[in-house]
């Protein structure tokens, strides 16, 4: 008795297996879990969060919630986030008056 409910306890803590890259939602918040489980250290984590995906999948709660739920234990990468540059575009006159300007001082310094 004792053997299983410590065989239990063990397959609480195993990652759940159960990725589906056809369904695109699914797939995204397994990348998550995942990612989530991972970087877990405490058992009771790995359990919560195995818990959180198993119910997702059989549609016990929602995506929102799911991510609600596993947000604490998420931790996203500054490189995750791209940045917006700003792109600084001219007029082909405007670059043809920047090119001679150029070609006029390269020719002067010598």
């Amino acid at each position: 008795m004792c053997e299983e409910d410590g065989k239990d306890k063990l397959d609480l803590q195993k990652k759940v297996l159960i990725d589906n890259p056809g369904n695109f939602q699914f797939h995204a918040a397994y990348l998550a879990y995942s990612d989530a489980y991972d970087k877990a250290t405490d058992p009771e984590v790995k359990k919560y969060l195995n818990q959180n995906i198993i119910d997702l999948q059989q549609n016990k709660i929602d995506y929102q919630t799911f991510y609600r739920n596993i947000s604490q234990y998420r931790q996203v990468d500054s490189s995750q986030y791209q940045y917006r540059s700003n792109i600084r575009t001219q007029s082909k006159s405007e670059w043809r008056s920047q090119m001679r300007r150029i070609e006029r001082e390269k020719r002067h310094e010598k």
